[in-house]
């Protein structure tokens, strides 16, 4: 595995020439895409998940109506913005009471740009264990805690918040599933070896495209280099028997992302 420290900007075409394949969700992977476009790389969008609204809605019609009594609202991701705060804002404002988390920096710019101002966002790293280290999440005995995620998000962050005797709410805000598209183009890249990274932002996403692929362009993929955004997707990636190189952004944002990916190509 590889560790990418991030340096200054690259100088612009840095990428010309080289392939990149973005396994973002579709909405998401616009800016993304034009920062390595505009670096002269020629990008290819495979998104791996697709966000759809929850099967059984109840659980977060039932969260919006009873807002106000909750403490903290945790937000995991920049889908759980999109899918929960214009639906409560359109309710009437954000009740005075409620503290907002944020889970890392990409999800805090999209409460902001949605009008609603997070009060709680990890300092350093973007996850749950680096947001379980803020200063307003130590002392919670006796809060009530809800958490808006995805469909089977990971338990740690509910865990421990209620290990510290806080009264925690699952709520699902969104479900995630396998998009519809022809994995062809992909696999016949991979498998002509003209693919020079791949980047991954979760483990879940990295089983998909693997999920997604014919066998002969899957096994393709083990050999191509991997630009991912934590830790445990690089040692889900070695789980998978990825057998290139593995780089690790600093986090999982556009900029870090980038940087990675520049910093790897470079070499």
């Amino acid at each position: 595995m590889v560790q990418a420290t991030g340096s200054g900007a690259p100088p612009a075409a840095v990428l010309a020439g080289r392939h990149v394949v973005v396994t973002r969700p579709e909405a998401q992977a616009g800016s993304f895409c034009a920062m390595l476009e505009q670096a002269g790389a020629r990008v290819s969008r495979f998104p791996v998940i697709e966000i759809r609204a929850p099967l059984d809605p109840s659980g977060l019609q039932s969260a919006l109506q009873g807002l106000s009594g909750y403490d903290i609202a945790v937000f995991v991701s920049a889908n759980a913005v999109g899918r929960v705060v214009p639906v409560a804002l359109a309710r009437g404002p954000w009740p005075s009471g409620v503290r907002v988390a944020a889970i890392g920096a990409s999800t805090a710019r999209q409460l902001t740009a949605q009008g609603l101002a997070p009060d709680i966002v990890p300092g350093s790293r973007f996850d749950s264990e680096a947001l379980l280290e803020a200063d307003a999440l130590q002392a919670v005995e006796g809060l009530r805690v809800v958490i808006f995620r995805g469909d089977g998000g990971r338990e740690h962050l509910a865990r421990t918040l209620r290990s510290r005797g806080a009264e925690v709410t699952h709520v699902e805000a969104y479900r995630r599933a396998l998009p519809e598209i022809d994995p062809q183009p992909l696999g016949d890249a991979l498998e002509a070896g003209t693919v020079d990274a791949i980047t991954v932002t979760s483990g879940e996403s990295l089983q998909n495209l693997v999920k997604m692929l014919e066998p002969v362009a899957a096994e393709a993929l083990l050999r191509t280099p991997l630009v991912v955004g934590a830790g445990r997707v690089a040692d889900r990636a070695q789980e998978l028997g990825f057998r290139a190189d593995v780089v690790t952004a600093e986090d999982p944002t556009d900029a870090a992302m980038f940087r990675a990916v520049v910093e790897y190509l470079r070499r």
